[in-house]
């Protein structure tokens, strides 16, 4: 399967990323099959090919996650909705304390009774 994923380089502690379309088994900062753009994090800049990843995305390569957010940002994707963590957290603990306040609220009915 076909991977649009990031390539790192650049200097130590100073990264940079190409955005490469590359087999999913092959190595990280492996021979990529094409270079489709690129991404410097610390700048925010970010230059994409648009018709080859046009192209690659029709033949059905699959985005890695990041590089998904980067082709939404320049509107090669639609966007989705993917929940966040820190969402997914604040829910459960709301969860957790709705259920221990029922459990409160059946002892003290239970309690009532007897």
């Amino acid at each position: 399967m076909i991977k649009l994923r990031l390539k790192r380089f650049g200097k130590k502690k100073e990264a940079s990323f190409r955005i490469v379309a590359c087999n999913s088994t092959s190595r990280r900062d492996g021979r990529p099959l094409q270079e489709l753009g690129f991404y410097n994090p610390r700048t925010k800049e970010t230059r994409l090919d648009t018709e080859a990843l046009r192209t690659r995305l029709t033949q059905g390569a699959q985005p890695t996650d990041v590089v998904r957010t980067l082709l939404e940002k320049g509107g090669l994707l639609e966007k989705i909705e993917r929940p966040s963590i820190a969402i997914g957290k604040a829910k459960l603990e709301k969860e957790k304390l709705a259920k221990a306040k029922t459990k409160d609220e059946e002892n003290d009915s239970n309690e009532a009774e007897s």
